[in-house]
């Protein structure tokens, strides 16, 4: 039994989009097919796009469609990580290309350029995206990619998706647009302009802490054969598994993550001005350099937020020691609120004095809000903050 979604809302589509009762048991469930390979009635001759579960597998397919739709996308690839989506996306270039890449990024983002693809020949600069003048400025005749994140991590920057898009297709360069942080539920890239979307599955999509994964979404038919064929090739391919707790995951995406926003700005207006902090960085306080942007641009401020502790290292040091809630650990958008240091964790291998510039101090710590009871979680910061000397 098919469904016609056409006209559906997002929670609707969460739980149903891409996936059917199995019409051999009438399984709600979409099943696991742990199979890696599949019979063919005579040589080359498939049943579906199924010979082997490299290349595709019923139980990913129902994912990437489900995931596609969430983004409001044609297509949608999977992949074992967020950092095998970016990768995939690089592997369209070639020796010799430049990307313009946003100045604020995930740390592992900023691994693979520099430290993998840059080694290969594949160069990249990187520039404040808030700054459209230093972007246009930053495009060559080489540059074929421009990747940014918004909001950006740690430092919660926001940047205008349909600005960058005019510059980088200006310049005849895709448009690589980040979500992770805002989730399909604030922010549909696609829309604005992107030619493709990125997120690292492990965070809201999964949401449960306990399964990896990347997806990457987009309209185009022709980048997405593209696409798809270095996911083959290349191979680093999400598990059944992993791909059937994904599914499971994306029937609440909508519920959870609006849950999360509301306890986040909660807490951003609870602390802001605190004795104890420099700062509160959250998109939906109105002290936000890119307030206006972010409502412009989001239907929603997200569930991610950065304290900066007076103190420096050895504040931020104990905060980090006296959370009890908040677990200590990197990852983020999980029900269970995490709390990190991306100075030592995250973004270590961003080197310091990059740090410094971006605005990553010793004592900016990173917090991603679960759905726990606000009030328990502003009792657990004020406790950790009540042990700063």
């Amino acid at each position: 039994m098919s469904r016609d979604l056409t006209n559906a809302g997002f929670n609707t589509r969460c739980v149903h989009a891409g996936q059917s009762p199995d019409p051999s048991t009438g399984a709600v469930s979409t099943p696991v097919y742990l199979t890696s390979t599949y019979a063919q009635p005579s040589p080359g001759v498939f049943k579906g796009d199924y010979d082997y579960s490299r290349s595709a597998n019923p139980t990913r397919t129902a994912y990437e469609a489900n995931i596609a739709s969430l983004e409001d996308a044609k297509h949608g690839l999977a992949f074992s990580s967020g950092v095998a989506s970016l990768s995939a996306v690089i592997h369209l270039l070639s020796s010799g290309d430049h990307v313009v890449l946003c100045d604020d990024v995930y740390g592992g983002t900023y691994r693979v350029f520099k430290m993998i693809f840059d080694q290969l020949g594949i160069t990249s600069s990187r520039v404040d995206m808030t700054d459209h003048d230093a972007t246009e400025a930053a495009m060559t005749d080489k540059t074929r990619l421009v990747w940014l994140e918004t909001p950006t991590n740690p430092t919660l920057k926001i940047i205008n998706i349909k600005e960058i898009a005019r510059i980088a297709h200006a310049h005849n360069a895709l448009l690589a647009v980040d979500n992770t942080f805002a989730s399909p539920v604030l922010q549909h890239p696609l829309a604005l302009g992107a030619d493709v979307v990125s997120h690292s599955s492990t965070k809201y999509i999964g949401g449960h802490a306990d399964v990896v994964g990347g997806v990457l979404v987009a309209n185009d038919t022709e980048l997405y054969t593209r696409l798809r064929f270095v996911q083959n090739a290349v191979g680093a391919v999400p598990g059944p598994m992993d791909c059937f707790l994904l599914l499971r995951s994306t029937k609440t995406l909508g519920l959870r993550v609006h849950r999360q926003c509301e306890s986040a700005a909660t807490i951003a207006s609870h602390f802001e001005g605190h004795a104890k902090l420099e700062k509160v960085i959250y998109p939906g306080l109105k002290s936000h350099p890119q307030h206006e942007l972010a409502s412009e641009q989001m239907p929603g401020f997200g569930a991610m937020l950065s304290i900066v502790l007076k103190g420096g290292l050895d504040a931020a040091r104990t905060f980090l020691e006296n959370v009890e809630l908040f677990t200590l650990a990197e990852s983020l958008g999980g029900v269970e609120s995490l709390v990190e240091l991306p100075a030592i964790m995250t973004h270590a291998t961003v080197p310091a004095e990059e740090r410094a510039k971006l605005g990553i101090s010793d004592g900016l710590v990173r917090l991603s809000v679960g759905i726990e009871d606000v009030a328990d979680q502003i009792a657990d910061i004020q406790r950790a903050l009540d042990a700063v000397g």
